[in-house]
């Protein structure tokens, strides 16, 4: 059986799902849909897709699916509009900014019986799932500690800082549920901090650019996250597990795997250095596994409530930093 993909939204990211939409057996990529005229051309030369409206989509019989690249402001309406019309739904991260939104579409998909999976994109990187299945063979014990290190190159544009909803929801919100996947349990509590060290603009625009969070479960186990909108030497994605019999860690992708040597010492290749290289195989990996939810007729890999738990894991660090005190989830749900 053949998926017929559409994609709401032709920019960046959207951009990156058509290629792997185009790319994976099993899926079709009938049509795209986007208010900016060039960019909806540019993806139906690449993969000879229509370009469609969202209204048009919403109506159309050969559209089993849709992937949403939308704003954020848009996902939640789109999420209950799609689901309601029988579409299954792939939707970028977050579904909301606000959690009571991301609570009624959840329940609105529920009674609509829909399907959602809301996109993080981390948990299909190869290296990342050969840390996860070495932690559930058992190879390194209990999980104790996870350490996640995910620095960017360099900061977005600054309008792109005032829509985002800021760097806890918008970059750190990966790690949290990284950090949720490999704990093995939920976060009971969050301690974060935030400073302003690579733009001061980002600072007047009322956002971080430098964060470290930790996380604790009731058990005990902890997660450790550290991000920085400015990495000079390049994408640095990095996790460490510390369990009771062993540690298990992914290091980060250069350009090549080459190291040269001279006398002034070992020298590696450079570190990728943008996410839409070094998650090539991840963003293919996730639109398989909707597949599979999708004709299998079993839970999306990643749920609605998923999104949700990110998202207060996120507020809970925005709540630590401003009243500097660690924060139970309880009081952000």
């Amino acid at each position: 059986m053949t998926l017929n993909f559409a994609i709401l939204g032709a920019g960046r990211i959207g951009q990156v799902h058509a290629r792997a939409v185009a790319g994976t057996p099993g899926a079709k990529l009938v049509a795209i849909a986007d208010p900016v005229a060039a960019a909806a051309e540019s993806v139906k030369a690449t993969y000879g897709c229509d370009i469609r409206t969202i209204d048009t989509i919403l109506g159309s019989k050969d559209v089993d699916a849709v992937v949403i690249c939308t704003p954020t402001d848009t996902h939640a309406d789109l999420i209950e509009r799609f689901t309601k019309a029988g579409k299954a739904v792939f939707c970028e991260k977050p579904v909301d900014l606000s959690l009571q939104r991301v609570k009624d579409c959840i329940k609105a998909v529920a009674a609509a019986k829909g399907t959602l999976m809301v996109g993080f994109n981390r948990r299909f990187d190869p290296d990342f799932m050969a840390v996860k299945a070495a932690i559930d063979a058992g190879k390194i014990g209990k999980v104790e500690m996870v350490t996640i290190t995910s620095r960017d190159p360099g900061a977005p544009p600054h309008d792109y800082i005032t829509r985002s909803g800021g760097i806890f929801r918008d970059m750190t919100i990966h790690d949290f549920d990284m950090a949720r996947w490999l704990l093995g349990e939920e976060v009971e509590t969050v301690w974060a901090a935030a400073s302003v060290l690579t733009d001061a603009k980002i600072g007047e625009l009322g956002d971080y650019d430098s964060v470290n969070v930790i996380l604790r479960t009731k058990s005990g186990r902890q997660a450790i996250i550290t991000n920085s909108r400015r990495a000079a030497y390049g994408y640095d994605q990095r996790i460490e597990v510390l369990g009771s019999t062993g540690m298990v860690a992914a290091q980060n992708h250069g350009e090549n795997r080459i190291t040269f040597a001279d006398k002034a010492g070992f020298h590696d290749s450079p570190l990728l250095n943008f996410f839409m290289t070094r998650y090539i195989a991840a963003y293919a990996n996730e639109i398989a596994g909707f597949i599979a939810a999708v004709q299998n007729k079993t839970e999306t890999p990643t749920t609605g409530h998923d999104g949700l738990m990110a998202l207060a894991l996120a507020e809970a660090a925005l709540k630590s930093v401003a009243e500097g005190r660690s924060v139970k989830v309880s009081e952000i749900l």
